[in-house]
């Protein structure tokens, strides 16, 4: 038997996971309902596509600036309150978008929302990742589920909403209350010193020097690019689809909607299977048979008349990808033992240049047609085909995250 304290240590562990997983829960569920909720939103507020690939980019520009220094703040100083403090910033600016009434109103609201998902979301993303540096990988797709659980969540609950009478304002609301729930919750939590805390910098100066000598890593600088050509098929296409579904295949939102939901819902399926597979397959082994995959799925996708097969090889398209990112990201954590705040910083400096990439979709759609623009994302694939390293990576021992056993619980230290 484990000692009482020993236990209580443990247990608060394990909560800790779950607030932590419950974080991006409601993070993905905006995400999904916004996406789903683009045709609404494009004609509530009279939007054209390049007004909403501006949507989509400049935030993304402001964020990397923003995250980029609060990713060294985190390795520094006191990430608690960086998380409380964004995950407030968070719920406050939701609440700003599902008040919002025209272009420019919309334009501040995710420009305050994204940096603050970046110190809310994805500083709680590092810590869990600090939690056990031996299995990024395998926490990585508990992280990737809880997301595409949440994605699923908001798809379907904008449906119930405007099945209800309801709007997508009335949705955003709710979950910005949510969000301030969850961000005073951890106020009362004690958080987790890594185990290889010893590797981290101690000053923001001596940070900035680190992220910068990581930069210029190969090892670092692979994933870092890898992971955005990820995110093409992953984020970017979700933020047209329910445009190209209506725009394109000429459906109404409401049934957008429901395809859409297939979609993730193949993602779901994916990113639960992937757990168990990555404890008896490697994570490259499984991304470079999906990349292949994806790559003739897609472009069958961007052929083939009709909407039932498109809606077929749409969810198999689905169902490829969600292992890419954690795979990914659970390699970059790896290079990077004991800085996982640094890691965000290193994610946003890349992302500078890939943020143009929304902005660039739109202004082709604007130009050429949606449909044009759509074999963009066949780049994803083609990118990760050339970039996966051939070498089979070398396994390291792992034990599981939460499980009572010698030294498990002993990194919390007082708030």
């Amino acid at each position: 038997m484990f000692p009482l304290a020993h236990r209580s240590r443990v247990r608060r562990l394990a909560f800790l996971v779950i607030v932590f997983l419950a974080i991006e829960f409601v993070d993905e569920f905006i995400f999904g309902a916004r996406e789903a909720a683009w045709p609404l939103i494009r004609s509530e507020l009279h939007l054209n596509y390049t007004q909403i690939g501006l949507l989509l980019g400049i935030p993304l520009l402001v964020a990397s600036l923003v995250e980029s220094g609060l990713g060294i703040l985190a390795d520094v100083w006191k990430r608690k309150l960086i998380i409380v403090g964004g995950g407030i910033v968070f719920a406050l600016s939701t609440l700003l978008v599902a008040v919002s009434h025209d272009f420019g109103l919309l334009v501040v609201a995710f420009i305050i929302l994204y940096p603050a998902s970046g110190a809310f979301v994805a500083l709680s993303q590092s810590s869990l990742m600090d939690l056990d540096t031996a299995r990024h990988e395998h926490n990585m797709a508990r992280w990737t589920l809880a997301g595409s659980l949440g994605v699923l969540a908001g798809t379907v609950g904008l449906g119930l909403a405007l099945g209800f009478g309801l709007s997508w304002r009335t949705l955003f609301g709710v979950t910005a209350a949510i969000a301030f729930f969850l961000a005073l919750w951890l106020l009362g939590l004690k958080f987790a010193k890594p185990s290889t805390s010893d590797k981290k910098p101690s000053t923001f100066k001596a940070g900035v020097k680190n992220a910068w000598a990581a930069l210029r890593r190969w090892d670092v600088l692979r994933w870092l690019i890898l992971l955005e050509f990820a995110n093409l098929v992953e984020y970017v296409l979700h933020g047209y689809l329910a445009l190209y579904l209506v725009d394109v295949a000429g459906i109404n939102p409401a049934q957008a909607g429901l395809i859409i939901a297939i979609w993730v819902g193949a993602g779901l399926l994916a990113d639960f299977l992937l757990i168990p597979l990555l404890e008896r397959v490697q994570g490259m082994k499984i991304m470079r048979i999906t990349v292949v995959l994806e790559l003739v799925v897609f472009s069958a996708f961007m052929v083939v008349p009709g909407l039932v097969p498109k809606v077929i090889l749409l969810a198999l398209s689905g169902f490829l990808t969600p292992g890419w990112y954690p795979i990914l990201r659970g390699k970059l954590y790896s290079t990077m033992p004991g800085q996982s705040g640094t890691v965000l910083t290193l994610d946003n400096i890349v992302a500078l240049p890939a943020a143009v990439i929304p902005l660039a979709i739109g202004f082709i759609a604007q130009r050429f047609g949606l449909e044009i623009a759509f074999w963009f994302f066949l780049v994803s694939p083609l990118a990760l085909l050339i970039g996966l390293p051939t070498k089979p990576a070398q396994h390291s021992p792992t034990t599981p995250v939460i499980i009572p056993g010698e030294g498990a619980g002993k990194e919390f230290a007082e708030p």
